[in-house]
């Protein structure tokens, strides 16, 4: 199943075209095509080992790429730092809340902070703390001992600090109760209505695909379908495949 977008619906703000990555001599991205336009939400979903992670890791120059295009904002990303790569505007939350744990809640936000994008700390840690009252309440609390929910929420907020267009988000769901499920996924669609574009890499792919525009279903290091994400949802084989129906 396959529905392409609309091409001229808005700019193109990422773009990768037959990327071929993996970790040293293995590879495990076998030709992944995909594009977020600016104001999209996009996920990737499948299984375990689909490559999902792989792909959000090679947008951000933490594999070795064997080949393919990586472009952002025009200008290609293939083979440059990750801290380059963040300071362009792209910020990448990834899996397992690596936030540093023996720093508190405000020095884990300053870590993150990135003067060279423009804005200004005070205001955009005053953003982050109206998405996230809890981490202003808790802001001199030694990340170690805040719950999982709440690390979660400091690891999306100090991806935040970097002022991204678009921000990637790895299993952001991953670990937590159904009720701070919710809570994650609305806080998503929030940061979409600010205005910033994102990828979510999501194992509760209905959730995901309720929220998002558009979709992939990775198999094997490769792109199986793509499509409109309520398309994707209501597609029968994938239900089947990926939504447990």
């Amino acid at each position: 199943m396959e529905q392409l977008r609309n091409s001229t619906s808005s700019e193109s703000l990422l773009k990768v075209g037959g990327l071929q990555a993996g970790y040293g001599h293995t590879q495990v991205l076998f030709g992944i095509d995909l594009e977020v336009k600016a104001g999209e939400i996009v996920t990737i979903i499948g299984a375990n080992g689909a490559g999902k992670t792989t792909t959000l890791r090679s947008i951000s120059g933490l594999t070795r790429i064997y080949g393919g295009t990586l472009t952002f904002k025009g200008r290609s990303i293939k083979g440059i730092a990750p801290e380059e790569v963040t300071r362009l505007g792209l910020a990448h939350c990834p899996e397992g809340r690596q936030i540093l744990q023996r720093l508190t809640v405000e020095e884990n936000l300053i870590a993150g902070y990135l003067p060279e994008r423009g804005q200004s700390f005070d205001a955009i840690r005053s953003d982050v703390f109206a998405m996230f009252p809890v981490l202003k309440e808790r802001r001199n609390s030694l990340a170690s001992r805040m719950s999982g929910g709440q690390q979660q929420m400091l690891a999306i907020g100090r991806s935040l600090m970097a002022s991204p267009e678009l921000l990637m988000l790895d299993e952001p769901s991953l670990g937590l109760a159904p009720k701070l499920i919710n809570q994650i996924f609305e806080i998503i669609i929030s940061l979409s209505n600010a205005g910033i574009s994102l990828i979510v890499v999501e194992q509760n792919a209905s959730v995901a695909l309720e929220i998002a525009d558009y979709a992939y279903v990775f198999d094997a290091g490769r792109c199986s379908a793509e499509g409109g994400a309520r398309n994707v949802l209501n597609d029968p084989g994938l239900k089947e495949a990926y939504l447990g129906a």
